[in-house]
């Protein structure tokens, strides 16, 4: 399938990766854009693995505060230049991720910062609960069964793992390896805060992720 320069200039705005790389992804997939799309986060994944030994000491720090006032993100992210930290893929990719923690309400960045003691205690109940059904089925099964559960908590509290907001089809750990696909350098989110007016005070339940959502053109 032939393409041309304008499919070029598509396939990059939409990925926000280099034009040699988004030309060499649509000769590698005959022209097939949602194929390069994939080809290139592959790529990215594996460009990720390859910088994760580098050291990133210059980032940025951004926010998103929700037009009320009354929710808002605060992120930093490293990367290994100042240059590369304030570039505009990683300065769009650092606000939108900033956007995302005000509506997702992520509790961690990643699985390595996740209570794994609580967590594991939490199988071993799940297991004993499974094997004292009437049928308790076998155990093989139900350690799959408790390690989908396990995931899915992940995919709910870590922000690494969470469906981006604004694309059901990519995570916010993906939104990162485009980055370091489209800079070159290693890419660390390093930590955030989420602040919520009121939070913990007793008061009338407002849905502030709906308005945050809503206010960036976010259908739910």
């Amino acid at each position: 399938m032939a393409f041309t320069s304008k499919d070029v200039m598509e396939l990059r705005q939409r990925t926000g990766v280099g034009m040699m790389d988004c030309k060499k992804a649509l000769v590698e997939t005959d022209g097939n854009m949602e194929k390069a799309i994939d080809y290139l986060r592959e790529k990215g994944i594996a460009s990720a693995a390859k910088k994760q030994g580098r050291i990133a000491s210059q980032g940025i720090v951004d926010s998103y505060i929700h037009m009320n006032g009354k929710i808002g993100g605060l992120l930093e992210v490293n990367c290994e230049t100042d240059s590369g930290a304030r570039s505009p893929v990683v300065k769009e990719r650092v606000h939108n991720i900033a956007m995302h923690i005000a509506a997702a309400a992520p509790s961690y960045v990643s699985k390595d910062e996740g209570p794994s003691a609580e967590l594991e205690k939490e199988r071993e109940i799940l297991i004993a609960q499974a094997k004292n059904e009437p049928n308790p089925k076998p155990d093989a099964i139900i350690e799959k069964m408790v390690d989908g559960r396990i995931q899915k908590y992940y995919k709910d509290v870590c922000l690494l793992e969470q469906v981006y907001v604004r694309d059901s089809s990519k995570t916010i750990n993906q939104l990162v390896t485009e980055a370091i696909a489209s800079i070159g350098e290693k890419i660390t989110v390093r930590r955030f805060v989420r602040y919520q007016m009121g939070e913990g005070l007793q008061k009338r339940e407002d849905d502030f992720v709906g308005e945050v959502m809503a206010q960036a053109g976010i259908k739910q």
